[in-house]
């Protein structure tokens, strides 16, 4: 499951020459300019560019690895694919209301995620999306739903709908027509597999930045990989930067893909329960060590609005946030407050 005061050219080469571990969260990657034994690489992933940097003694064996790691990910972003007329998920699709289709095991995980998800946020995050279908926000061909069209297709969003055996190894949607989009919560485990592929091939400094949703472990240059997040209210600037050296930084937003329409923006971020873009905070930022407490989160908030993204951040532990209003107020967890070197907003 998009989004100051530093600007990023000028940072990025101060910075970056002197290779100081610093990461763009949402942005560009620039390459790093110094350091010993750094390997980078870019591929299109999920839509997306998908960039590597990793640290170690042996360029070949990095090179292997990142190799490897891209190799993984590519499986898995091809099996969960709503775009791929072959993929394991739109098997699911093509069968909804017909019967229960086999499916792998990584993708059996990502769809119990995607519907813990929906549990723990009451509908706000719905996988089932998907049955959306015409809505498209590719600027190059866009598509905007009609009151009918919209009317007609939210009959089929719905997350009890999707029937989940995990003995057998099957997932069912029972209504015909409905469709799956797991693009809000399948990034972050594809990320993950990528990077337990990493530490498999004896890689132990690494990130994985994934169309702005990053994954690190270990160090750049014998310190913490340091990312800057982006802010919503202007993305092209950045609130602040973060250091981390385990865990994932993942991000929502109004701001990446949308269309322009009647002189409004609609964006990619669908309400469950009203069939169109989210009308609450216009980005959020999470950090946490723990993929299940915050896949899914970041659309959940998007959907539920500040408040009450507020208050279930307030109950979940282990996870720093911030959010950024309809109104473009800022507010800051205690934990991202003092990643930030700010007093809680």
């Amino acid at each position: 499951m998009a989004r100051q005061s530093l600007g990023t050219a000028q940072l990025s080469r101060r910075r970056l020459s002197l290779a100081l571990p610093w990461m763009f969260f949402g942005l560009v990657v620039p390459p790093v300019r110094a350091g010993t034994g750094v390997h980078q690489a870019t591929r299109t992933l999920m839509g997306t560019r998908v960039d590597l940097t990793l640290q170690g003694l042996d360029a070949v064996a990095l090179s292997q690895a990142a190799d490897a790691a891209y190799a993984e990910m590519t499986r898995l972003a091809d099996m969960m694919s709503r775009f791929r007329g072959t993929s394991a998920l739109n098997a699911i699709n093509l069968a909804a209301g017909l019967q229960a289709v086999s499916v792998p095991a990584e993708l059996m995980r990502v769809l119990k995620m995607a519907q813990a998800a929906a549990r723990s946020s009451a509908g706000g995050f719905d996988a089932t999306v998907g049955s959306l279908r015409a809505w498209n926000f590719d600027p190059s061909r866009p598509s905007i739903a009609t009151p009918e069209q919209v009317a007609a297709q939210l009959k089929l969003v719905d997350f009890h709908a999707l029937v989940l055996d995990e003995r057998a190894g099957t997932a069912y949607l029972s209504q015909r027509g409905m469709r799956l989009d797991l693009g809000g919560i399948a990034k972050l485990p594809i990320l993950q597999a990528g990077m337990r592929q990493l530490q498999r091939q004896g890689v132990r400094n690494a990130m994985i930045n994934g169309g702005g949703d990053v994954l690190v472990n270990g160090q750049l240059n014998g310190r913490a990989w340091r990312i800057g997040l982006r802010d919503p209210r202007q993305p092209e600037r950045l609130l602040g930067s973060v250091s981390l050296e385990r865990g994932f930084v993942a991000a929502s937003g109004d701001y990446e893909r949308f269309v322009m329409h009647q002189g409004k923006r609609l964006h990619h971020v669908l309400d469950p329960k009203t069939g169109y873009p989210t009308q609450g905070p216009h980005g959020v930022a999470l950090i946490g060590e723990e993929l299940d407490a915050i896949n899914g989160l970041g659309t959940a908030i998007m959907v539920a609005g500040a408040q009450a993204g507020r208050e279930r951040l307030a109950r979940t532990a282990g996870v720093d946030a911030l959010i950024v209003d309809a109104d473009n107020s800022l507010w800051l967890s205690p934990g991202m407050a003092r990643r930030l070197g700010r007093g809680a907003v």
